[in-house]
């Protein structure tokens, strides 16, 4: 009997070795679920008042967690910051998609006597294209404490907005928002409590469309006609008045803040590798909902 109950418990060891390695192949050889990108969460919205459902003005703002801790994001430094939005995988917004660490990396860190100066290209005119304008209108404090932040990062002295000649009342709510920033402290002298001194000024264009080129703002800027520089020298090195300058797009300054409250690994875990985050995507045309849509990077059209 003891044979017997030996040889059975070898069968039903050996049955069920077989059944777990045929479940083990099977499991590997069954190709992993593809990871579907969209339906971004309402906690992961860095626009949250992208539909204006709150005002735009500094109370709102202060509700909706812009300026909060802005000094504490200052204090811990200029590499800090490029560093935070190197590992955030952020690239800019503006359509070449370079990524924005690096180029804010580029900017000297020592001065040779020459300020340094950061300049936002405002001048959206590429037809269909209306997200900078939505930011401007709604949710402006989030553009001006990135204009802090950003200038801050590359040891800037003063940020430009080159705002497009058309957008009337947008400017008028920007310069309004900065106002704001300036009564509550949070620019100017001794910004946000932090020792540092910045400034962010207003300018609007003529309605030229190849200012939207980043040298040809330049010379608008100065006063010239709005005609593309010969490169080199580049921007980082002769810019704005012959200063070292970065020019960059209104999405890519007004997401740093939450960037760097959120830390830049949240970030990047959105979207796919070398395309990483959150986007406002701007659709019309021949559409039931004609509208600005904050979404995950490398959703599809369809979704």
């Amino acid at each position: 009997m003891k044979s017997v109950s030996r040889v059975a418990k070898t069968l039903s060891q050996a049955r069920g070795f077989r059944t777990s390695a045929v479940v083990a192949n099977a499991a590997a050889e069954e190709p992993a679920m593809a990871r579907v990108y969209g339906g971004l969460k309402d906690e992961d919205r860095i626009f949250t008042n992208l539909y204006g459902e709150d005002t735009w003005r500094v109370d709102g703002a202060l509700r909706r967690g812009d300026w909060y801790r802005t000094k504490d994001l200052l204090c811990m430094g200029p590499d800090w910051i490029v560093q935070e939005i190197k590992d955030s995988g952020l690239r800019g917004r503006g359509g070449a998609g370079f990524p924005s660490g690096l180029k804010w990396s580029f900017m000297p860190k020592q001065t040779d006597g020459r300020p340094s100066f950061l300049v936002v290209n405002a001048d959206e005119s590429e037809p269909g294209t209306c997200k900078d304008r939505e930011i401007m209108r709604k949710d402006p404090h989030k553009l001006v404490e990135g204009c802090l932040i950003a200038g801050f990062a590359m040891r800037a002295r003063a940020a430009y907005i080159y705002i497009r000649g058309e957008f009337f009342n947008e400017a008028l709510i920007l310069q309004e928002a900065i106002h704001e920033a300036y009564a509550q402290g949070f620019l100017g002298r001794n910004a946000c409590g932090s020792g540092y001194d910045f400034d962010v000024y207003l300018h609007r264009g003529a309605g030229a469309y190849i200012c939207g080129e980043e040298t040809g703002l330049l010379e608008s800027l100065e006063g010239r006609q709005g005609k593309p520089r010969l490169k080199p020298p580049f921007p980082a090195n002769t810019g704005l008045y012959g200063c070292p300058t970065t020019v960059t797009n209104v999405e890519t300054v007004a997401v740093s803040p939450t960037i760097l409250r959120r830390g830049g690994s949240w970030f990047s875990g959105l979207g796919r590798k070398n395309n990483h985050g959150t986007k406002l995507f701007c659709i019309s045309g021949h559409v039931n909902n004609p509208c600005a849509v904050e979404e995950e990077m490398s959703i599809t059209l369809r979704e």
